[in-house]
């Protein structure tokens, strides 16, 4: 496959002007996708700017890495700044249509949508991730879609920036409420990929990865299930009520409590097949997980 160039979206301006729309608000648009230029086709996108898209029909993929997304008819799917994704449409057939969202991070500067984005992990799910919407679901975003849009309308004013930030944060909630609903209806994969995750952090020990390759991380195991580690983490919490970065610090313990009670290798040697460079920072992560230091617990042990 020959490298596409790379289109960076880094203005709502730019964005507007591909398609010929007329730039209502500098820094939040709500574009109808009917007609794309023709060298969209198999580009690369890379975004400095928040998106969202929902697809009303067939016939286009999108990749982000090697991966393609999940997405087929009635999907959405998100992008945060920092996020690069190839477009193909098949031959043969047209552009579905779609409906986007895109607003830059000043829009949202200190403002209380501002200060929860983070709060919207599903901003930065990546491949194989998109959200499915039920016919009613796709209605309600329909319609949040074209408040904000009918609020674009209005010439800017000191109320602009209030009106469409909670506009968008509500349609945000929504998406958020239905991303919760698909790992429930889904919980069969989800199962399955907590399983794997448990496997992966058992064999992680088993064969020595931590002393050539260091302490396990989330976005390590993130990438063995061809997830983005957002999407990964959000799995793993709503499966199990624990954060994947907590499992894994559980079973760094579980670990060196079998290695403090079966060898009299030093605490240091044992913090270094764990992975850690520091004996202080076992130190640290074993007390606070246990009450006791790891010599502590040996002597008890």
């Amino acid at each position: 496959m020959k490298q596409s160039q790379i289109y960076h979206i880094d203005s709502i301006d730019k964005y507007n002007k591909w398609y010929g729309k007329e730039t209502l608000h500098p820094l939040v648009s709500v574009i109808d996708h009917t007609t794309p230029p023709e060298w969209m086709n198999g580009a690369t996108l890379h975004y400095s700017v928040y998106g969202l898209f929902l697809k009303h029909g067939e016939g286009c993929t999108a990749r982000y890495g090697r991966e393609q997304y999940d997405y087929q008819e009635g999907t959405i799917v998100t992008f945060a700044p920092g996020q690069t994704v190839t477009v193909e449409w098949r031959d043969n057939l047209p552009m579905p249509p779609s409906r986007g969202l895109l607003f830059h991070p000043d829009l949202i500067h200190g403002t209380a949508l501002g200060r929860k984005i983070h709060d919207y992990t599903f901003l930065d799910y990546g491949q194989r991730e998109a959200l499915h919407l039920s016919e009613r679901e796709r209605a309600i975003i329909t319609m949040m879609l074209e408040q904000i849009a009918s609020e674009l309308e209005h010439p800017v004013d000191h109320h602009s920036q209030t009106l469409l930030t909670d506009g968008i944060s509500l349609l945000l909630d929504y998406c958020m409420r239905y991303y919760d609903r698909q790992f429930i209806t889904r919980h069969k994969q989800c199962s399955e990929v907590f399983s794997r995750f448990e496997r992966q952090l058992r064999d992680y020990f088993a064969n020595g990865h931590t002393e050539h390759s260091g302490f396990p991380s989330v976005a390590y195991f993130a990438d063995q299930a061809h997830l983005s580690a957002s999407y990964f983490g959000d799995l793993i919490k709503k499966e199990t009520g624990i954060t994947a970065q907590r499992h894994i610090q559980n079973a760094i313990i579980d670990r060196s409590k079998h290695m403090l009670r079966q060898s009299d290798q030093g605490i240091s040697e044992i913090a270094y097949q764990l992975g850690f460079q520091y004996v202080q920072h076992f130190t640290r992560m074993f007390k606070a997980q246990t009450g006791l230091t790891p010599r502590e617990y040996r002597k008890q042990a």
